[in-house]
């Protein structure tokens, strides 16, 4: 389980002090479907980023699966960003002159996966994506809807707990947009799915929770984890960790 809390941002630009975030404090259930709204500036993007360990909090904790992120250092934030995240961005970040099976393979390079095994992983993900057929094209060669979801199959290769989109349909027309959220919400169906939007109408219609923030903070959430829910993740995440712990060579 994802716990933030309390969990300050403040930026330091040009000799202005500008607080991102202020106070926030979130659980997140091991699968749903989570819509971040909010006006631009409201600290969306600056939440999944912290969220996904591209950014680092000035205070509070970010608890995963029942562990302090307070001490990570580097390599840990390595770990966590290659093994438990995956990221889908709304400008796609693929590589041009790389095949699609090219793109999604390299998600795997850094976790040391073998080429064969890479190669069928990196198939699967595109086939679970409607994409099995377009292997060898180049990006230049697909429509934005193709990319997004070659960004998807990307993101998902790894097999990861947590799938964070950041503007996943903005620059996609509303058919193509209906078509990724429903990808997203089938893989949110065995794991947690954030994304950030400016579209309150799709954030409804395939969300399974809407969190609307404002001026860093959390001004509403539609079905926030009820205190059992907490307790009980809580009590799952230690087993977890004492697993973990047994495992591991001394």
């Amino acid at each position: 389980m994802i716990e933030l809390k309390n969990i300050t941002k403040v930026y330091e630009t040009g000799g202005e002090t500008v607080n991102a975030l202020r106070g926030i404090d979130l659980q997140f259930r091991e699968n749903d479907f989570v819509s971040i709204l909010g006006p631009s500036g409201c600290g969306k993007t600056t939440l999944l980023n912290i969220i996904g360990g591209l950014d680092q909090y000035t205070e509070g904790d970010l608890v995963i699966n029942g562990t302090s992120t307070r001490e990570y250092n580097d390599r840990d934030w390595d770990t966590y960003r290659n093994h438990s995240v995956g990221f889908v961005f709304q400008s796609y970040n693929l590589i041009p002159h790389q095949t699609v099976l090219s793109n999604v393979e390299m998600a795997l390079t850094l976790s040391g996966v073998k080429k064969k095994e890479r190669r069928e992983r990196a198939i699967k993900a595109l086939e679970a994506v409607g994409l099995g057929d377009q292997l060898n094209k180049r990006p230049a060669q697909m429509s934005g809807g193709q990319m997004q979801r070659v960004a998807i199959a990307r993101a998902i290769v790894n097999d990861p707990e947590i799938i964070l989109a950041d503007e996943p349909t903005g620059a996609l027309d509303t058919e193509t947009s209906v078509q990724v959220m429903e990808i997203l919400k089938d893989i949110s169906r065995d794991r947690l799915v954030v994304m950030v939007t400016h579209n309150p109408d799709l954030a409804e219609r395939y969300s399974t929770r809407v969190i609307n923030m404002l001026d860093g903070k959390i001004l509403g959430d539609s079905r926030p984890l009820t205190e059992q829910e907490v307790r009980d993740g809580r009590d799952i995440a230690r087993e977890k960790l004492a697993l973990r712990t047994r495992a591991s060579p001394s």
